[in-house]
């Protein structure tokens, strides 16, 4: 009977460290950021849509972010008369809730967004930014992948 309780005291235990050690950890942003390219989807200004607003040459462009922090624009059919950096750096900062890139993607804008939402899916993020003769608003840029 001792042997019994022993064997089921045993596999109870190593039951227990397989099925704890089994468990990963949750993506994290840089898990995200890093999945694979992203594409604009939509613009809002103030909370309205601008999507029709933002230049073709904008939104056929893609953007990869590498873990090493460095990260590529490729223009896509349309080139805008400025194009856009072909690279940057990035960093997360601010405990992971805004996104830095070493040059700005928009012009009127910075290279700091506050991040909205980071998933497998969606990259949403948004800045005050200055589009003359506007005053100042804050924009949400989407992209997806």
């Amino acid at each position: 009977m001792n042997k019994l309780i022993l064997l089921a005291v045993v596999c109870f235990t190593t039951l227990f460290f397989i099925s704890c050690s089994d468990k990963t950890p949750p993506p994290s942003n840089t898990d995200h950021i890093t999945r694979s390219s992203w594409k604009f989807s939509s613009a809002k200004a103030s909370g309205v849509d601008v999507t029709a607003q933002v230049p073709a040459c904008f939104k056929d462009n893609t953007m990869i972010f590498v873990a090493n922090g460095t990260g590529t624009i490729s223009e896509g059919t349309n080139i805008c008369a400025s194009p856009a950096p072909a690279t940057f750096t990035w960093v997360f900062q601010n405990n992971g809730t805004e996104l830095r890139l070493s040059t700005p993607i928009v012009a009127g804008g910075s290279g700091v967004f506050t991040i909205v939402l980071l998933n497998d899916i969606n990259l949403v993020v948004a800045q005050t930014m200055t589009i003359a003769p506007n005053p100042p608003t804050t924009v949400e840029l989407t992209f997806i992948h």
